[in-house]
């Protein structure tokens, strides 16, 4: 029995690791029993075996490289797994690690946002609050054509619906998605979003950090 556990550990963990290795190579190199693998899979099932390699078990990742997916808005999660299915999404992060999920099926996508919608919320870093990013996100910069971010993503930053929750996720992946923002062509479903994020870096990187304060505490 030993043996035959061992065992059964090994090839999991060996599957585990080709279904990584595909992902994250993209769907040009993803095999097609790889594909025919995933594709067999239920939503929890990837969840647990391919989506937590990066994101976390219950989608509060440790990399700022990863988002957080814990508590996320449902409908976000599924027009986003539905963007990296087509291909929608072009920016560096989406096609080095999600073009290969472009087998996903409509299922699957609603079982995964499912289970990571129903997780609780991410948490927030302990980190003090930074003032000018708490300016921008509570009042904008009118000056600038920039407009409140609380009034598309709530007071407190736990959005709704089609808009992300941004309470307690990774400062440094919010920032990188505001530049992203700013290049309406790679991320064509938010180009409504462009004119709301002409900020300089600095003030990016601020409310992009006030936004990691907000929510649960760790």
């Amino acid at each position: 029995m030993e043996a035959l556990g061992t065992t059964s550990i090994f090839n999991r963990s060996r599957l585990t690791l080709a279904l990584c290795v595909g992902a994250l190579m993209g769907c040009t190199s993803t095999s097609e029993e790889t594909s025919q693998t995933t594709s067999a899979m239920s939503g929890i099932a990837m969840a647990d075996q391919v989506c937590a390699q990066c994101h976390g078990l219950t989608g509060e990742s440790f990399s700022p490289t990863f988002p957080k997916l814990a508590g996320q808005q449902k409908e976000y999660l599924k027009l986003q797994l539905a963007d990296f299915k087509d291909h929608a999404r072009s920016d560096k992060a989406g096609t080095q690690y999600m073009w290969g999920f472009n087998h996903l099926t409509q299922t699957q996508i609603a079982e995964l946002a499912d289970y990571f919608s129903s997780q609780s919320p991410m948490k927030a870093d302990a980190d003090t609050p930074d003032a000018r990013g708490e300016l921008i996100f509570r009042q904008g910069l009118p000056e600038a054509g920039v407009a409140q971010c609380s009034s598309c993503h709530g007071a407190g930053g736990q959005g709704g619906g089609q808009i992300p929750r941004v309470a307690g996720q990774h400062a440094a992946y919010v920032s990188r998605q505001i530049k992203v923002l700013q290049q309406t062509e790679l991320r064509p479903r938010d180009a409504l979003m462009k004119k709301n994020h002409s900020l300089s870096e600095a003030d990016a990187e601020s409310v992009a950090h006030y936004m990691a304060t907000l929510g649960a505490k760790k």
